[in-house]
């Protein structure tokens, strides 16, 4: 027997008792008609609502941020929305070991970067590893530490690779945060990150 079989008469005997209840009402035909089409419209309308309900929760967390003037990322599931700020970068709040950050998210940059004294305030100590880095104000030697957690919204990574920056105050999330997601890429004016 087909697996359907059993939903298909559930679905049969459910329509036969809202169709007999109707027609035991003594309506007219044109009547009956129009109520069995309401209640269709209504049962789709909530089929609607319920499967898509993911998506209007994205959608009410927008608009919130959007009336409220904020541009806040949206999660969705696992997946994380983050709008396009008027600098036209994408800037999204995180954690480097419990300790809150602002991160510049940049594909561009191939470390993940944080200020050296927020190092310090999240108990990275800096030794003799570290990297030459090009900067805007030529290269520049940043030391080289693993930070136990960094977290952004519910995506967390364990053990990452992170230089201090001794003269910038600007975080910044770099390729090996991003390359460790299993997307992630800009859609419009906004860059999805998915774990």
């Amino acid at each position: 027997m087909n697996d359907q079989a059993p939903n298909a008469l559930y679905l049969l005997l459910l329509l036969v008792l809202i169709a007999s209840s109707l027609f035991g009402r003594g309506l007219t035909a044109s009547k009956t008609i129009r109520m069995a089409l309401a209640w269709i419209a209504i049962f789709a309308g909530i089929f609607a609502l319920f499967s898509f309900r993911g998506e209007f929760g994205a959608l009410g967390a927008r608009l919130k941020s959007e009336a409220m003037g904020e541009a806040a990322p949206v999660v969705s599931g696992t997946t994380i929305r983050i709008p396009k700020r008027d600098d036209g970068h994408f800037w999204v709040d995180g954690k480097v070991n419990g300790r809150t950050v602002r991160f510049l998210v940049d594909s561009g940059a191939t470390t993940t970067t944080i200020p050296a004294e927020l190092g310090k305030a999240a108990g990275l100590e800096a030794g003799m590893r570290g990297d030459f880095v090009s900067t805007a104000n030529g290269e520049l030697f940043m030391p080289r530490v693993t930070a136990g957690l960094v977290e952004i919204g519910s995506i967390r990574r364990t053990d990452l690779s992170v230089n201090l920056h001794p003269n910038d105050d600007t975080a910044v999330l770099g390729m090996n945060f991003l390359s460790s997601l299993s997307s992630w890429g800009v859609q419009g004016d906004q860059l999805v990150l998915t774990p």
